[in-house]
């Protein structure tokens, strides 16, 4: 399956007009330039603002929308997990993690500020994004467990031990099996809470919100796979990021786990079940949330 050139055209709009609301909302959100601390403070801006699809703001924007809620009402919970998912490519980056020198095209803020600020604005940004969803107001205590659960040791920090241990341990090879749970883990928790935060601020049914976060956690599936192709297919430029490093690193990824045509034809099937949860939701082919499905499949980037 594949889309017509206009539909992507259409959905890359929507992302590119998603981005920049999510930019407005999080220069708006974040401490001002210039704030005490300073360093703590301008390195969190560089690592927010050096660019990034921000994609789980666009889903908890895409979903609050599909229930019926407003932009006013996504906007604490879509700076929020932008906040969760920077500090994790901050942290992740470091030296004692992936040790990675090149981020969103630019040099990674370890690079630029030193580890000991680059861990400080990681640790304010993970913080901050808490404290924008306890101004949410009688929502906060729903949202700040769904957050939690997914930025934890039961989802992204869980995630990231796996990923290292699969990386370190030398005599081992993890399985497609290790992989989906890495998967799972480390990225598709947090795209799932944001798909299940924009279905709570927009005051969605119990039954509507396990729905959004079946989408996201299938959604976050098919991205990570994407991912993992991406990293031997595509080229710095594109990328913005290291290409070849999960390899090089010995990563647990789908492609050292089945290939790269095992990988590509996994990346299909979970984007089929990333489609099916999409009818959960009540979405059809050329509704949005269906059709982004396809569209993050067939990224170059």
């Amino acid at each position: 399956m594949s889309l017509a050139p206009a539909r992507t055209a259409e959905i890359d709009a929507w992302l590119g007009e998603a981005r920049a609301w999510a930019d407005r909302e999080l220069d708006r959100l974040l401490p001002p330039p210039g704030a005490e601390p300073r360093r703590v403070h301008e390195a969190l801006r560089y690592a927010v603002f050096g660019g990034g699809k921000r994609l789980r703001p666009a889903i908890v924007r895409l979903v609050g929308a599909h229930f019926g809620g407003t932009e006013r009402e996504a906007a604490l919970c879509a700076a929020a997990v932008e906040c969760v998912h920077t500090y994790s490519l901050v942290h992740d980056d470091l030296p004692c993690m992936d040790d990675d020198d090149l981020r969103r095209g630019r040099p990674t803020v370890h690079r630029v500020f030193g580890e000991a600020v680059a861990v400080l604005a990681g640790d304010a940004l993970l913080t901050h994004a808490f404290a924008l969803v306890a101004r949410t107001g009688p929502l906060a205590g729903e949202l700040v467990g769904v957050m939690a659960e997914a930025a934890g040791a039961a989802g992204m920090v869980g995630g990231q031990d796996l990923d290292l241990e699969a990386t370190r341990g030398a005599d081992h090879v993890a399985d497609a099996t290790e992989v989906a749970r890495i998967h799972e883990l480390k990225t598709a928790t947090l795209i799932a809470a944001s798909a299940e935060m924009g279905a709570i601020a927009a005051r969605a049914r119990a039954s509507e919100r396990i729905a959004a976060q079946r989408y996201g956690l299938a959604l976050g599936r098919c991205f990570q796979a994407v991912d993992d192709i991406l990293d031997v297919t595509g080229d710095a430029a594109t990328l913005g990021k290291t290409p070849g490093k999960d390899e090089a690193a010995g990563k647990a990824t789908l492609v050292a786990a089945l290939g790269l045509d095992g990988a590509k034809k996994r990346a299909k099937e979970l984007a089929a079940e990333a489609r099916a949860a999409a009818e959960g939701l009540g979405a059809v082919k050329g509704d949005l949330a269906y059709d982004l499905v396809t569209h993050l499949l067939q990224r170059r980037a």
